[in-house]
């Protein structure tokens, strides 16, 4: 592996250290993240050079195709080093739609789990995220069943660690008085704040808080506070926030995606921006 230099650092997920900058395979499937890639070779690719580049995180599901971006995962990066740390979800399937119906009761997340695990071709997941809520976004409800199974796969030794996605911070508290977590993961950015108390609280306690969706998702960011801070830094506006997120909290674990490996070094670069105060004050004011 190169000893490329990643902005941010690392943080250590319970026992494992990763790279705040990561990668999110999702964008590797079909389009709607649904089927094959139109390019399987670069897809294999991008995650190659992903690891070359020194990143030690990937996010994936394996309801991602489904089963597509693990499956690449696997033919690009098994064996893996030992540096690199696959973190899945779990908690919902598509359709033939292309929707994300739940799948939290304990027979379907049992069944996740083991097709995670033979899919990625690995004895053991190194992090699962529990996926909560719905395509809208968080809900209320206990989370108790559910993660209580996790929490038994945990116990046989199929799952090192866990986290949630897509959750409330009510949820946040139930889980973590049945059993410890080592992240978050929901949607956050510039425009989308909700979780600022959140994210602080987690850092307090030493836990990371992963954004997905950092760049705004199938609908990217637009503002024109950041195109006229990012045209002052005569960089990117995506770049700029990218560096803002690492910026705003040191547990926040960045997983941008492409299907570029062009796309992944100008990400890489973006995130290691510096951003003066005044510049972070002003876009601050965005998602308030």
């Amino acid at each position: 592996m190169a000893s490329t230099s990643l902005p941010g650092g690392t943080w250590t997920l319970g026992d494992l250290t990763v790279t705040r900058f990561g990668y999110g395979a999702m964008q590797l499937a079909g389009p709607w993240v649904m089927g094959p890639p139109a390019d399987h070779d670069g897809a294999l690719a991008v995650l190659r050079e992903a690891v070359e580049l020194g990143i030690t995180h990937i996010d994936t599901a394996d309801a991602y195709g489904p089963h597509v971006t693990n499956l690449l995962i696997r033919e690009a990066l098994h064996p893996y080093p030992a540096s690199l740390h696959i973190v899945t979800k779990v908690g919902a399937n598509r359709d033939q739609q292309g929707g994300w119906p739940p799948a939290r009761d304990p027979e379907s997340l049992r069944r996740s789990v083991h097709e995670n695990l033979e899919n990625l071709g690995l004895d053991v997941l190194g992090l699962v995220n529990l996926r909560l809520g719905n395509a809208e976004g968080p809900q209320p409800g206990s989370v108790a069943e559910a993660f209580e199974t996790l929490v038994e796969l945990q116990q046989q030794g199929l799952i090192r660690h866990l986290g949630l996605s897509n959750a409330t911070p009510e949820q946040v508290a139930e889980a973590q008085t049945i059993a410890p977590i080592v992240c978050v993961q929901n949607m956050y950015n510039l425009a989308h704040r909700q979780d600022d108390k959140l994210i602080d609280a987690l850092a307090d306690q030493g836990i990371a808080y992963v954004p997905f969706f950092p760049l705004g998702g199938f609908s990217p960011l637009q503002s024109s506070v950041l195109s006229t801070v990012a045209a002052r830094l005569e960089a990117a506006p995506m770049s700029v926030a990218l560096a803002w997120l690492l910026q705003r909290s040191p547990n926040i674990l960045l997983i941008p995606g492409t299907s570029s490996t062009t796309h992944l070094r100008e990400n890489i670069a973006g995130a290691g921006l510096s951003v003066s105060n005044d510049d972070l004050a002003e876009l601050d004011k965005i998602g308030r």
